[in-house]
């Protein structure tokens, strides 16, 4: 459990300013000598096929990599009863058995800069079938300058990045002269819950940094995002009375119409949201999951569906939960028999958008170490996805920046990082700690 965190915003900014060009090229030299065995580490981390429930096996990888660094370790099972009292806390669907976070904490001899969060999350999404892959998707390769793997971009890389930016500022010659939590989370991909509990728990910093997998640019705005689990109730009966019962199935085509034009409605309100009126589609409400009826020649009694809907920054969870129940009263009413029932519950993400603002210290300092990285402005965008950063900015005020590498087909198959574009955000990353946090001289 982590003790109050003494640094404030108010300490003497120790920035890239304070360092010279050799001790710059020397984290920058850092991290290129290393990068071999930060491939190597990232490959053994998706390697961990680390699925919902199925996290302990990469965590295990990441207590073990903290503590060869010297890391003060922290591990410990999410509470959903404690989550639960949060406004922020996601609806809890399955055991929490068995899930732990870890963070491992870097403590300075003496604190002269700000203090830092580099939070990642472990846990990924489903791997699909795997003969689509065009290799299996927890061989972790490496082919043509990309590396490929489920997780390997969201985001097994960032997490290898931002471990070996830490070493690439002590390789150079310097220790960071403030705190930094280094968390490894769970619940990323389906409540956010595992990033409130760490806040839960204590740890707080002066920036946070989440190295997502977000083309080498900034994240200005996302979405907020609930998660669902809409039931249509029908009436059984055989087949060759078919027109006597009410088939949910059908039914349930005709809620998911509905829903469309919620959808349809809140897109059509981009333009009043900044950040999102250039986006086509910003909204999307997509129906992940389906399943329904009990036999083929059965007129199916009962259909669920889950549903993911999207929300723009200043509505609030409670607001788009209203909403998206009258659209299903109206499609309950629409159906226009007492034979049909539609209800819905929540089953994970209850969270809200947000903008994070322009001007801080922290963006300043990131737009210089990027370009040092790249040798091009840092560039910002806004993503219709959701991010824990979230419970940073709208439930603790701090500046959060969301930054990671190039990648390709997240979520989908073939996921991959691009290896140069990893390698660039590492170093940014490391100048980027060396900057905020500020250095002392090791030994």
């Amino acid at each position: 459990m982590p003790s109050a965190d003494p640094t404030s915003s108010t300490l003497a900014d120790a920035g890239a300013a304070a360092l010279d060009e050799t001790a710059r090229r020397a984290i920058l030299d850092a991290v290129d000598a290393a990068f071999d065995r930060q491939l190597a580490f990232t490959q053994e981390l998706i390697r961990e096929p680390s699925l919902r429930g199925r996290e302990a096996g990469a965590q295990d990888l990441m207590e073990r990599a903290m503590a060869e660094r010297g890391l003060e370790l922290d591990r410990w099972q999410l509470d959903p009863e404690e989550i639960g009292t949060h406004v922020g806390a996601g609806a809890v669907a399955i055991s929490y058995e068995g899930m732990t976070n870890v963070v491992g904490s870097y403590e300075p001899a003496e604190t002269l800069g700000r203090s830092l969060i580099l939070n990642g999350h472990v846990d990924v999404v489903p791997d699909g079938p795997h003969e689509q892959w065009a290799r299996n998707p927890w061989d972790a390769h490496i082919e043509d300058g990309w590396l490929y793997g489920r997780g390997s971009g969201d985001m097994k890389a960032g997490l290898g990045a931002m471990l070996f930016a830490f070493d690439a500022v002590r390789a150079a010659g310097f220790d960071p002269a403030a705190r930094i939590h280094f968390q490894s989370v769970v619940e990323e991909e389906s409540t956010g819950n595992g990033t409130l509990a760490a806040i839960q728990r204590g740890y707080t910093a002066d920036a946070v940094l989440i190295p997502e997998p977000e083309e080498d640019m900034l994240v200005r705005a996302n979405v907020g995002v609930i998660w669902a689990k809409v039931r249509v109730g029908g009436t059984p009966t055989h087949v060759r009375e078919m027109t006597s019962g009410f088939n949910a199935i059908d039914a349930a085509i005709a809620v998911v119409a509905q829903l469309r034009v919620l959808e349809a409605e809140w897109n059509a309100e981009r333009s009043r949201h900044p950040h999102f009126e250039h986006l086509d589609h910003p909204i999307n409400f997509n129906i992940g999951q389906i399943s329904g009826g009990d036999w083929p020649s059965s007129v199916p009694a009962w259909c669920e569906f889950e549903l993911r809907a999207a929300l723009y920054p200043g509505m609030t969870a409670d607001e788009a939960w209203a909403r998206i129940l009258e659209q299903l009263a109206i499609a309950e009413a629409a159906l226009g028999t007492a034979d049909a029932t539609v209800t819905a519950e929540k089953t994970g993400f209850y969270a809200e958008g947000y903008v994070l603002e322009e001007g801080s210290d922290a963006e300043r300092l990131l737009g210089e170490t990027h370009e040092a990285a790249f040798g091009s402005p840092l560039d910002s965008f806004t993503t219709p996805g959701y991010i824990d950063s979230r419970l940073f900015v709208l439930y603790e005020g701090l500046p959060t920046l969301v930054y990671g590498p190039k990648t390709e087909q997240i979520h989908g198959y073939d996921e991959r990082t691009s290896i140069d574009s990893l390698r660039r955000v590492t170093k940014s990353i490391a100048l980027f700690i060396a900057g905020w946090c500020g250095v002392t001289p090791r030994g």
